[in-house]
């Protein structure tokens, strides 16, 4: 894996101020259920009450596939743009992309590949493969085409030169046959403007189980500030997660940042 050639700085953390959030709307799939299904509607109503709520504060854009444009409008309401593209699924911060700092503070959008979270059995990606590029395209900001297999959730970042990786994921033989720690994080340094990551060994249990990820940090840990880690805790100890959440917290405390 070569490293990609870029000219700008960091990535923002999570809490950093931000002008829109892009969302997907819930498609009809092996996930959600079918058209007219109980299940669907649920994820419909859930997702519009995020974005309603996101609405209040900052612009929101959602992405529907066309067949589901007319619903989105009538759930969604006028107050948030809606954009039409084929969908295979609603999770925009794994398939869509990265917005970074360019040096030139331009917002450049990191296109990760996107292949159903390990070309899962379950999952369908030869729409949202493409969704980078159509986010990118439709916001009107330079994009950076990684080959780092990767997904928004599977990283967190500090502001401040430090990322949290997950064995799991990242080193997947079906995401990165051949990465190497060494070759992700050259890519990840390249990408996002950090220097230094920290390595989990592993996501929570269910995570593995059905329709998860393997393994995204996003459901573990995150940076609340540089330094300070808010880490998912398990107190019972005949749960599976008690003994995965103590094998974490014990990788970060023997962890540094940059």
């Amino acid at each position: 894996m070569e490293q990609s050639a870029v000219n700008y700085v960091s990535m923002p953390p999570e809490w950093a101020p931000h002008e829109r959030t892009w969302m997907s709307f819930p498609p009809p799939n092996d996930t959600f259920g079918a058209e007219g299904s109980a299940t669907l509607r649920r994820a419909r109503i859930a997702w519009t009450a995020v974005a309603n709520t996101i609405a209040r504060y900052e612009s929101v854009t959602v992405v529907a596939s066309s067949s589901d444009a007319a619903t989105a409008a009538e759930m969604l309401g006028s107050d948030i743009e809606i954009l039409e593209a084929p969908l295979d699924d609603a999770w925009m911060r794994d398939s869509g992309p990265t917005f970074v700092h360019g040096t030139d503070d331009q917002l450049v959008a990191v296109n990760w590949i996107f292949n159903g979270w390990g070309a899962q059995s379950w999952a369908a990606w030869e729409h949202d493969a493409q969704l980078g590029h159509f986010v990118s395209e439709q916001a009107g900001t330079p994009t950076s085409d990684s080959p780092l297999v990767n997904e928004g959730g599977a990283f967190h970042v500090d502001g401040k030169g430090t990322g949290l990786l997950t064995d799991t994921v990242q080193l997947d033989p079906d995401r990165n046959r051949n990465a190497t720690k060494a070759s992700v994080e050259n890519e990840i340094h390249a990408q996002l403007g950090t220097n230094h990551a920290v390595w989990l060994p592993r996501g929570l249990t269910r995570d593995y189980d059905g329709f998860g990820t393997r393994g995204h940090v996003d459901i573990v840990a995150s940076f609340t500030e540089p330094g300070s880690v808010l880490l998912h805790r398990q107190d019972n100890p005949d749960h599976p997660d008690h003994e995965v959440s103590k094998q974490l917290r014990h990788t970060l405390e023997q962890a540094v940042d940059a």
